[in-house]
This record gives C-alpha cells, sequence and structure tokens, in this order.
C-alpha cells in the first residue's frame, strides 16, 4: 500500500525562514490549515529540538479549521558560511472518532496511516537595503499618522502642534525630574558625609579629653603618695631638735 499523501495545507509550503541578527530568539509562524472533513492530529519534530521551541507542538485540528504554529529560534553565533541542516517534519494522522491519548495514538499508529511534510531552515541576515527600508518606514510612518488624522477643523489642526509640544514638554520634564532626583541625592549624600565628619571630630575631641583627665589623676595620685614621705620627714626634723634641745 503506498503512503498517504499530506492532507493538511502547509503555508509556507516547504522553507521556514528564519531572519536575523540572531543575537535574540527570532521566530517566524508556520499555517496549517486542515481542507478535509475529518479531524486531523498533527505532531511537529525537528533536527535540532535543542534550537528551537515550537508552541503548539501537537494536537488536533478540526475539519476546516487552522492553526498556526510559533518557530521559535534560540540565540546563537550566526556563520554565514556554514548552511543550515535544520530540517522540520509536520506528521499528521486522521484522527479516531474519539480520540483521548494522543501519546498512544502515535505510539499505535501504522506507517501507512502516517503522512508528513518537510521543511528546511533558511537563515536570512537583513542587507543594507532592508536597513535602508526600516529607518524609512520608521521616519515615514510619523508623518503618514499625521495626515491620517488630519482633519478639516482648526481645532484639530491646533490640537496637532500642541500635542508636540506637549509630548516634548513631557519627555524635558522627564529629563529634568531625574537631574532633580540626582542632585537630591547628591545633597544627601554630602550631607551624610558632614555628619560623618563632625562625628569623627567629637570623637578625637572626647579622646584628647579623656587623655588630658588620665595624666591628671596620675599625677594626683603622685602627689598624694609622696605627702606621707614628706610628713614624716618633718616630724623626724621636730623630733630631732627636740632630744638636742633636752640632751644640751
Amino acid at each position: 500500500m503506498s503512503k498517504l499523501d499530506q492532507i493538511l495545507v502547509l503555508e509556507p509550503p516547504s522553507d521556514l525562514k528564519f531572519k536575523g541578527p540572531f543575537t535574540d530568539v527570532v521566530t517566524t509562524n508556520l499555517k496549517l490549515k486542515n481542507p478535509s472533513d475529518r479531524r486531523v492530529c498533527f505532531k511537529v519534530k525537528t533536527t535540532a529540538p535543542r534550537r528551537y521551541c515550537v508552541r503548539p507542538n501537537s494536537g488536533v485540528i478540526e475539519a476546516g479549521a487552522a492553526v498556526i504554529i510559533s518557530v521559535m529560534l534560540q540565540p546563537f553565533d550566526y556563520d554565514p558560511n556554514e548552511k543550515s541542516k535544520h530540517k522540520f517534519m509536520v506528521q499528521t494522522i486522521f484522527a479516531p472518532p474519539n480520540v483521548s491519548d494522543m501519546d498512544s495514538l502515535w505510539k499505535d499508529a501504522k506507517p501507512d496511516d502516517l503522512m508528513d511534510s518537510k521543511l528546511r531552515c533558511i537563515f536570512e541576515l537583513p542587507s543594507e537595503n532592508d536597513k535602508m527600508n526600516d529607518v524609512d518606514v520608521s521616519k515615514s510612518a510619523p508623518v503618514m499618522n499625521s495626515v491620517k488624522n488630519e482633519q478639516p477643523s482648526t481645532t484639530t489642526a491646533a490640537a496637532a502642534p500642541a500635542a508636540t509640544i506637549m509630548t516634548t514638554a513631557s519627555a524635558s520634564s522627564l529629563d529634568d525630574g531625574e537631574m532633580q532626583k540626582l542632585l537630591e541625592k547628591c545633597k544627601r549624600l554630602q550631607s551624610e558625609m558632614s555628619k560623618v565628619a563632625e562625628e569623627n571630630r567629637h570623637l578625637k575631641d572626647d579622646g584628647a579629653r579623656i587623655r588630658k583627665m588620665a595624666r591628671s589623676d596620675h599625677a594626683s595620685a603622685h602627689s598624694a603618695a609622696s605627702l606621707p614621705s614628706l610628713l614624716v620627714v618633718i616630724a623626724a626634723i621636730f623630733i630631732g631638735f627636740f632630744l638636742g634641745k633636752f640632751i644640751l
């Protein structure tokens, strides 16, 4: 028995294109459309599962319905000389009337009942013309929006410049506000540094006062210790004097 042709219609049909730069996640969409009158189960596989994130990677498509698959390429170092060998395969099978266990369905499926489509991955870097076009579009967008929103009323015409002025004023006030916050932070830091310096000076003064008091206490103790010796000497002199008088 020959293999069944793919029942789903894929958009794009054969290539998944990813446009760089590839320093961030790059997403491309794959549309699966079911033109038949039966429900179809699908499953998306890839040869590089660590490089891609696919949502949803499996499910059921009702008759006449369609599903958008998001294929997200993870960031990597792109080498233009290296050809991409990454591929995707969309595998499908007609859904039974009462399907509940998808894992068992795919596990027990017969090869002749399976349908598949293969897609290759293509990496593209934006050309200089694309970059210039992006810049031109971004510049022309405000002009197109202003023309689209333009009304015959003079009030509306006057409101557009006013809105522009308000936007510019808001941006400048935002910058002024940020500068004011920075200045306030600098003032607070200077105040705190002054307080620390003042406390340090007080600590130095207290240390000097304590050392001075310690020296004075030591001198008083020394004087108090020498006083009894002086009294003994005076008493000895007086005793000697009186003894000398009585003896003579």
